[in-house]
């Protein structure tokens, strides 16, 4: 099993380089193009989801913890911040429609999902997708 860890500041434009870097460790572990596509879609929305904190601005910075090997991916968004300094460039009117929605469809592309809050305050989605 390969373990990689990657340490993402909170700003939205980062989110393209997590989808490509999940697309690239699912392809080379065996995943299809349909599945490879729902994984990163997921991963995505849970990055969104974990930095976002509404009208506060979002995360200085979040964790994407990888956990790959043939025909199982699981992967981990925490959010490691210590404040929330990236200033919002909108109002966050729809946070709680849009959330639910990404929620809805992290676990309608993954196998398995678990959210929670951990010992230090922090809000984490850990997903789990395992090849057909």
């Amino acid at each position: 099993m390969d373990n990689l860890k990657l340490i993402i500041p909170g700003k939205p434009e980062y989110v393209t380089m997590i989808r490509l870097a999940t697309a690239s460790l699912a392809s080379v572990n065996g995943f299809d193009v349909d599945q490879i596509e729902d994984i990163k879609v997921a991963v995505a929305e849970a990055c969104k989801l974990v930095s976002c904190h509404g009208c506060e601005g979002f995360s200085d910075k979040y964790e994407v913890d990888f956990n790959v090997d043939k025909g199982c991916f699981d992967v981990t968004v925490i959010d490691a911040c210590d404040h929330h300094s990236i200033e919002k460039t909108h109002t966050c009117t729809h946070c709680p429609e849009d959330g639910n929605i990404g929620a809805i469809m992290i676990r309608s592309l993954m196998n398995c999902v678990e959210t929670g809050v951990d010992d230090c305050g922090h809000k984490y989605i850990t997903m789990v997708k395992r090849a057909k």
